[in-house]
């Protein structure tokens, strides 16, 4: 639970609530409960900027139903899907890591964070419907997919999700289907997680309470704390620290003076979606429904409309729709967020990618000077019966896009999440955006591996990573022996069971 701070160091420090923070000290303090760590929210409720349910689109990322995640094609004309390969297999770390805290008495209730959706990308137009196919062949021949369908009957898509076929017009459709997707709240899952650490001997998160400077110090970092609500200002020393504060890690691990940020900028987008909470509509929709991006679209503006599971009830959301925004964060951002970030090492990449992406920069002023009548096309796009009485629009989150060079030149990591650490292992910190909480675990045992390598590499450690993620350290991109995929299904019923994810 929340403690007062007091005086005492600690071995981490973690900043910001949401679920990288989550998982990475759940993780260490699993692996070595002697550990002393602290987590600092400058939000007076846990997990309520990226991470909060209605900021995100809630998808377990598998690579299932994204079609963003398969956008090229190879010479010989076939979708290339080895990024929606490699996505599955980190989320199926997450979720092994999640059923584990569920066994072990971490989370209880786990149907409040995951439940199962199904996964659908639904496209329409001869071009989609022939990419989808060529998708579908290339993903089925991995085992991860091989239970996935395919059809272009109207009346079987109508069947997996009848609101996409209602009222529309006679023209070439197609869509996938897998039953073993999910829909995640990732703010409901960092908010038990933070609880039990904060539970442990040597823990402690505390709320209202911004990290205004990093200092090196010879053990570490002290970092400076301001109270927001008793507006005293303490200091903490720490071996080590990360930063999973979204929107604000960029300016702490600016102030901080860490080399390897040198060059590196942020894109703040802003979001809103679509909601409809009317029950009879609801309750004809039960999917996840990705389609194909727009053209100058982000890959986080991918239109979806999604069977959402938030605050103990459901709903449909479309969208989501971008936004110009200068401010990195939802609650407690400022409009000044973007030009104080500009700084000598980085204005010129940020020019570059400024310039490199005008359709982008147009795109978004676009989105946010668009009508409601506008939004509603879009969506009628997927449910054309939509009638505007039943939607109500909403702010979503802030996403900052990670900019850097690479190859020599600026560019946008427009999908995919940025770990940076320092040269002397002492902290790290989360930039990026999608698919980043569903492969939260995944990138936490990067960090871990990174930063402790001596509490990874005993054997005792060892042991109680296999028993909590089972295939870590296993090749399952490459699995082609039964025995070996025998084994994995055997490893993800078991975690599915856990989650409550399996019928019955």
């Amino acid at each position: 639970m929340q403690s007062d701070p007091g005086n005492q160091d600690v071995d981490v420090a973690l900043i910001g609530s949401g679920v990288m923070s989550a998982n990475l000290g759940t993780l260490l303090k699993s692996l070595d409960p002697g550990l002393r760590i602290e987590l600092f929210e400058v939000t007076g409720e846990l997990a309520r900027e990226s991470s909060n349910g209605w900021n995100n689109a809630g998808t377990g990322h598998a690579g299932i139903c994204e079609l963003s995640y398969t956008p090229d094609r190879g010479e010989d004309g076939r979708v290339k899907v080895a990024k929606a390969i490699e996505i599955f297999e980190q989320f199926e770390k997450t979720k092994q890591f999640w059923a584990h805290a569920v066994r072990e008495g971490m989370i209880d209730q786990p149907g409040d964070f995951i439940n199962p959706v199904p996964h659908v990308s639904f496209v329409y137009g001869r071009e989609q419907v022939d990419f989808l196919k060529s998708r579908h062949e290339g993903m089925t021949a991995h085992p991860f997919f091989a239970d996935m369908e395919y059809t272009e009957d109207r009346e079987v898509i109508r069947q997996w999700a009848p609101l996409l076929i209602d009222g529309r017009e006679d023209m070439p459709v197609a869509a996938t289907r897998m039953k073993a997707g999910t829909d995640v709240d990732f703010g409901e899952l960092s908010r038990k997680l933070i609880h039990w650490l904060g539970r442990q001997d040597g823990c402690a998160f505390h709320l209202g309470h911004r990290v205004t400077d990093l200092n090196r110090c010879p053990d570490g970092w002290e970092l400076t704390v301001r109270d927001l609500e008793g507006g005293r200002t303490l200091k903490r020393k720490a071996s080590f620290v990360f930063i999973g504060a979204g929107g604000g890690s960029l300016p702490l691990l600016q102030k901080a003076g860490v080399p390897e940020i040198r060059g590196y900028g942020g894109f703040p987008i802003g979001g809103q979606w679509l909601v409809c909470e009317k029950p009879e509509i609801v309750a004809r929709h039960e999917a996840k429904v990705y389609g194909l991006s727009p053209g100058a679209a982000p890959t986080m503006a991918v239109p979806h409309l999604d069977s959402r599971f938030l605050e103990g009830r459901k709903a449909l959301l479309f969208g989501p729709y971008a936004a110009w925004t200068t401010k990195f964060l939802h609650r407690g951002g400022s409009f000044w967020d973007l030009p104080s970030s500009i700084k000598p090492h980085n204005w010129l990449t940020l020019l570059k990618v400024g310039i490199g992406n005008l359709p982008l920069v147009g795109y978004l002023v676009q989105q946010g000077l668009q009508s409601m009548n506008t939004r509603l096309e879009e969506l009628r796009n997927f449910y054309p019966d939509a009638k505007a009485g039943d939607w109500k629009l909403i702010d979503a989150g802030i996403r900052v896009q990670a900019i850097k060079k690479e190859d020599g030149d600026a560019g946008i990591v427009h999908f995919g999440t940025e770990v940076v650490t320092s040269s002397d292992k002492s902290v790290s910190a989360l930039l990026g955006a999608s698919p980043g909480a569903s492969v939260c675990v995944d990138i936490v045992l990067e960090v871990a591996e990174k930063c402790f390598p001596e509490l990874l590499g005993g054997k005792i450690a060892r042991e109680k990573l296999e028993a909590m993620i089972p295939t870590h350290g296993i090749d399952l991109v490459s699995m082609a022996d039964p025995g070996e995929i025998e084994q994995y299904r055997k490893w993800s019923r078991s975690a599915e069971e856990a989650l409550g994810l399996t019928e019955g």
